[in-house]
């Protein structure tokens, strides 16, 4: 990734004031749709809001699930050929695919990413849905996608992509929330700047802070080069969380457990 110098440009203070920056889903892919959400599942004490049929365009069929007000997505490819499909022979394997940002401030971040260069992979619009999802190569990392939901300014409100009755699913006994994602690279401070300059936050040695989460960027030592490498959630009972891993036969230690090729890391909420 060769990262090219750029200057924010500046905002003025009430732009500023009004747009948030949101984690609001991780996308997991795998060869195999169904293993990966089960375990999610049983591991979390969570459940499947919402199948996507618009991602069968790409190839994919797929399984949202509500992490208190946050989500993480499961596609996996149905067909040969496929950019998702490609990820997991380069990554050797399931594992994190891409991380997914709300704003109420879209048609600014499109005016930002042009100026910076960065190419728009696959332009969204559904309804009250719009978003964009950047060309990796322009990012580095992972992909990255910014969209916005009209009328979903409040975290309990509408988010398209988990379907019309996400906020009945919602189950908390175990989880409560996603509280950041780890980007791995050979060059990790390379990749946390380009981020930092994206999304237009200050990076503070290895991490910047979103509104309601922190990415974190570290160097890779797995093998499995550049990528989505673990997620730390909010938890209200690591115990029943480590037991559901183990039963399953899942990769555990303590206060880690690893589902479809990404390492969770437990903190008590």
């Amino acid at each position: 990734m060769t990262v090219h110098p750029f200057t924010p440009p500046t905002l003025p203070a009430s732009a500023q004031a009004s747009a948030f920056l949101r984690l609001r889903q991780i996308c997991l892919v795998a060869n195999e749709l169904d293993p990966v959400v089960e375990d999610l599942c049983a591991v979390f004490g969570v459940e499947v809001c919402h199948r996507d049929p618009e991602v069968g365009q790409f190839g994919l069929h797929n399984a949202l699930m509500p992490f208190g007000q946050q989500f993480i997505e499961v596609v996996a490819p149905t067909r040969a050929d496929t950019a998702a499909g490609r990820y997991l022979d380069r990554r050797g394997g399931d594992g994190g695919y891409m991380v997914i940002l709300d704003t109420d401030a879209l048609s600014r971040w499109r005016t930002h990413v042009a100026a910076m260069g960065v190419r728009v992979a696959a332009p969204l619009a559904l309804g009250d849905y719009e978003g964009m999802q950047l060309h990796p190569r322009d990012t580095g990392g992972a992909l990255l996608e910014l969209n916005t939901t009209l009328g979903g300014a409040a975290l309990d409100g509408p988010y398209w992509p988990a379907g019309p009755h996400w906020q009945t699913h919602v189950r908390t006994q175990r989880v409560t929330g996603i509280a950041g994602a780890v980007l791995q690279s050979a060059e990790p401070q390379t990749l946390a700047r380009r981020w930092s300059q994206i999304l237009q936050r200050p990076l503070a040695q290895d991490h910047l802070a979103l509104d309601n989460a922190t990415l974190r960027f570290v160097r890779e030592g797995d093998g499995r080069g550049e990528g989505l490498a673990a997620l730390l959630l909010h938890t209200r009972d690591v115990p029943a969380i480590e037991a559901a891993a183990r039963a399953r036969g899942l990769p555990c230690s303590e206060g880690r457990v690893t589902v479809g090729g990404v390492q969770f890391q437990l903190q008590a909420a």
